[in-house]
């Protein structure tokens, strides 16, 4: 896991396993709803995540392309894209894929202001 927003395309011609920014063409609606999550919420606008084993791993204002991050090959957010015309962001909401009962309200504070402004957007 991580504390990113992520957006298309997660895939990329050359399938380079990392760094090819691979551009779609609602580009700029996408990062504009990338950073309209990140932006409200407390760890994700810094950019620094801080992931145990990845604490180097940063992200300019929280968001990245999926497939400058990593490369997947058949995503999801890719296919729904390209096939039903769905724009779909990804959203890394902790470094812990199963975070511990007692973390839950802490998420949920962490991430109520951004999903709100995440619908206000959609």
């Amino acid at each position: 896991g991580s504390v990113v927003a992520s957006y298309p395309y997660d895939d990329s011609p050359t399938h380079k396993p990392t760094g090819v920014y691979s551009k779609s063409a609602d580009d700029e609606v996408f990062k504009y709803l990338a950073k309209a999550y990140a932006s409200h919420h407390p760890i994700m606008k810094t950019g620094k995540p801080n992931c145990p084993g990845e604490e180097g791993e940063t992200f300019q204002d929280g968001i990245t392309n999926g497939a400058q991050w990593y490369d997947v090959e058949g995503g999801m957010q890719d296919y729904n894209y390209v096939w039903a015309n769905c724009f779909e962001i990804t959203l890394e909401l902790s470094c812990c894929k199963y975070p511990l009962t007692s973390e839950l309200e802490q998420e949920w504070e962490n991430n109520r202001e951004s999903l709100l402004t995440f619908i206000e957007k959609v």
